[in-house]
């Protein structure tokens, strides 16, 4: 713990309500000058990662995933900041439902402020998470969480904010329910960055929300070929924000906040007596139960994050497959294969399931037609690394024909048997199925070095705003002269093919820094 936190140029402007959802936000400008919290940064933020926010925030609501959002992009003509070099400066109008990060709890723990904690907690329960009655109830059996989807953990609700649940030396009071949910949101989030192929670059403590919420993006990235070691920052030497590591390092942070609350969790019953909220406990004999019961419930706040993010991620990858059940067979026979597939093809994450939601089974019926369509995933320039195209087709149109298989099976129409497959209607059905969970358009980071570029030295203006209508209707086939809310967009049909192909192969996997 660093002991700071946040870099001090964000400005908290109002809260809104919107008066359809009654929903509360709280508007941001990020960028505009010093704060009492600057520190030795001048409170400005560069147009480069203004835009790469902007983008960020806007392509994962697009894809469905929780996320802080962006209103407005305001370029300050006459401002610059010395960062690398010199560059234009800009400030972000951004909002969300709260930004509390798990970092706020982590600093009050480095002061040792009981009382803030408590009333930060309390906060957080009664004004942001709905309510002590909306948060989790215990499990019936916290030790035997399920990871399947349909059978995942899923509490009651409900509950007084004085109950207390569990046997004595696990007893849940209402702050180890607002951890739970914490857990919970974040494990959810977790999932779709991982079906997604989404990496924040930099998962601290600060830059975790206390809702759930994807938020603070600096070196973020999309997946190009997949690879688990990735990390779309530069400075991570040691890979901790990496693809893979993502899940680990999230829960790593939970702990931390676990560690915030976790006198108050480890008081149980005790957290209401005058006396402790006062003093605490001060004997050391004392606190041996209160630190025990701690433990226990972070371990098995645990369990309860990895299996409602394996739930949740089975769930999402069964979808992009197009699967409308999911077995747990499907893990270890489709799942697994594919993603060590992929990895050792080096085929691109999201333009692999995009392209199979275009695949008609009928013509993959036989593997030497699996083989022949397993060519439609390579790369342009065809495979590479260190494999050959005979390999590489073999091996792909092998999981091919068990995907087939498997689809034909949960496809198959009424009366008919699995052997028979579906209907060309139905599993036209199927492909549109996935078209609607597998994005034509990501914003990737090739795309967002382009759009930066051309707004940056080039004075275009326009293209943002075809970037963000990209990126915030990101399933379409295409946007130019479509119809949107009852008006014909007018974009760049080029700019749109360009954007949803191939990678070029030198702009693969690229990297930047935290610098903003």
């Amino acid at each position: 713990w660093a002991g700071q936190l946040g870099d001090g140029r964000v400005i908290s402007l109002f809260e809104a309500t919107n008066p359809r959802t009654a929903e509360r936000y709280e508007v941001q400008l990020k960028g505009a000058g010093l704060t009492p919290y600057s520190r030795f940064a001048d409170g400005k933020a560069v147009l480069r990662s203004s835009i790469r926010e902007f983008a960020a925030s806007e392509a994962l609501h697009g894809l469905g995933i929780p996320t802080t959002r962006a209103l407005a992009l305001s370029l300050l003509p006459h401002q610059r900041a010395r960062r690398e070099t010199i560059e234009p400066a800009a400030i972000v109008v951004r909002f969300a439902q709260s930004w509390i990060r798990l970092g706020t709890f982590d600093l009050l723990r480095s002061r040792g402020d009981r009382a803030l904690i408590r009333r930060l907690a309390t906060y957080v329960a009664e004004d942001v998470l709905g309510g002590w009655d909306a948060l989790p109830g215990r499990l019936p059996d916290p030790s035997q969480v399920q990871e399947q989807p349909g059978s995942e953990p899923t509490p009651h609700r409900g509950v007084p904010a004085a109950e207390i649940e569990g046997p004595d030396d696990a007893a849940e009071n209402r702050f180890t329910r607002v951890y739970r949910e914490v857990a919970r949101r974040n494990a959810e989030t977790v999932a779709y960055w991982q079906a997604y192929g989404f990496m924040n670059g930099v998962l601290n403590t600060d830059n975790t929300s206390i809702m759930g919420l994807s938020m603070d993006f600096g070196p973020f990235a999309f997946l190009d070929n997949f690879d688990p070691n990735y990390t779309p920052n530069h400075d991570d030497v040691y890979l901790r924000y990496s693809y893979k590591n993502q899940p680990t390092v999230v829960w790593w942070s939970l702990v931390r906040l676990g560690e915030a609350l976790g006198e108050l969790m480890g008081a149980g019953a005790q957290v209401d007596d005058p006396t402790f909220e006062k003093d605490g406990v001060k004997d050391e004999a004392a606190a041996e139960p209160l630190v025990a019961r701690a433990e226990k419930i972070i371990g098995q706040v645990g369990d309860e994050y990895k299996a409602v993010f394996l739930a949740k991620y089975k769930r999402l990858m069964a979808a992009r497959m197009g699967l409308r059940s999911y077995r747990e067979s499907d893990f270890d026979g489709l799942f697994t294969p594919l993603l060590d597939t992929l990895e050792t093809l080096e085929l691109d994450f999201n333009l692999f399931f995009r392209r199979l939601s275009s695949v008609p089974l009928a013509e993959i019926a036989t593997e030497d037609a699996a083989r022949e369509k397993a060519g439609m995933f390579f790369y342009s320039e065809g495979v590479t690394g260190v494999n050959s195209e005979e390999q590489s087709r073999k091996r792909l149109g092998n999981w091919l024909c068990s995907w087939r298989d498997r689809i034909a099976e949960d496809w198959v129409d009424g009366g008919s048997g699995a052997q028979a497959g579906p209907s060309e209607s139905r599993d036209a059905e199927r492909r549109e199925a996935m078209r609607m969970v597998n994005p034509n358009f990501v914003a990737r980071g090739w795309v967002l070095d382009e759009v930066i570029r051309r707004v940056e030295k080039e004075g275009e203006r326009d293209v943002l705003r075809r970037l963000i209508h990209m990126a915030t209707h990101p399933f379409e086939s295409s946007w130019h002269g479509q119809t949107f809310d009852g008006k014909v967009y007018e974009g760049d049909a080029e700019e749109e093919r360009r954007w949803t192909e191939n990678v070029p192969r030198t702009k693969r996997a690229m990297q930047c820094s935290c610098s903003s």
